[in-house]
């Protein structure tokens, strides 16, 4: 049996992973958690077989939590479901230590494929994603500068095109303003834009952000 810890904000979207995995005779959601201090608790008081995180949470971010969970267990299954599209956010996912990544408009058989595969040791991503990260690669001169963006740079840069503040994603990162506004300074510098609404631009043109 697969026992597998949901780690998501949304209460409904838990219930229904719940639903989904009581179909199946070998995986089940042994254990729930609605943020990151609470899945790291519960990671530490059990064993599981597969994490599934979302990225996008209130407090600490999932990335930020998977960084938490390498340092602790290094060789647990993490597999990280988002609302984001996996050609934009799987190669920063798998930087920081994830063993998959899928989108949460993902089909439900192959989402049950994705935990069977993470849990059995191996790497989860969708053919298409596949697809067009192996041609990133190839063709590494065409690359958008954002995929040069290491997984914090990514993660606050996110949040500065979603209009948060230079002191609310201190707060939520629990690292000071001097220290965000160093990493706005850096995404700039390596985007090869001058202001947040210029970066709201290149993330609307790369699909960043819609």
């Amino acid at each position: 049996m697969i026992d597998v810890l949901v780690v998501d904000d949304h209460t409904i979207f838990r219930s229904g992973l719940r639903r989904l995995f009581s179909d199946e005779s070998d995986i089940r959601v042994a254990d729930e958690a609605g943020n990151s201090a609470e899945a790291i608790a519960k990671i530490r008081e059990r064993k599981f077989d597969v994490v599934m995180m979302d990225i996008n949470m209130e407090g600490r971010s999932g990335l930020d939590l998977l960084g938490s969970v390498r340092a602790e267990f290094p060789t647990l299954p993490v597999l990280m479901l988002s609302m984001y599209p996996e050609e934009q956010y799987a190669l920063v996912a798998f930087k920081a230590g994830a063993n998959g990544y899928v989108s949460k408009d993902i089909e439900s058989d192959e989402l049950v494929l994705a935990v069977r595969q993470v849990a059995a040791g191996g790497r989860y991503l969708t053919a298409r994603a596949a697809g067009k990260l192996i041609g990133n690669v190839v063709n590494m001169d065409d690359r958008p500068p954002h995929h040069g963006l290491s997984v914090r740079e990514h993660e606050i840069m996110l949040m500065i095109v979603k209009g948060m503040s230079l002191t609310a994603i201190g707060d939520k990162l629990f690292l000071s303003v001097k220290t965000i506004s160093t990493y706005r300074t850096r995404i700039l510098v390596k985007l090869g834009v001058a202001s947040n609404a210029e970066l709201v631009r290149y993330a609307v043109r790369y699909g960043i952000v819609s």
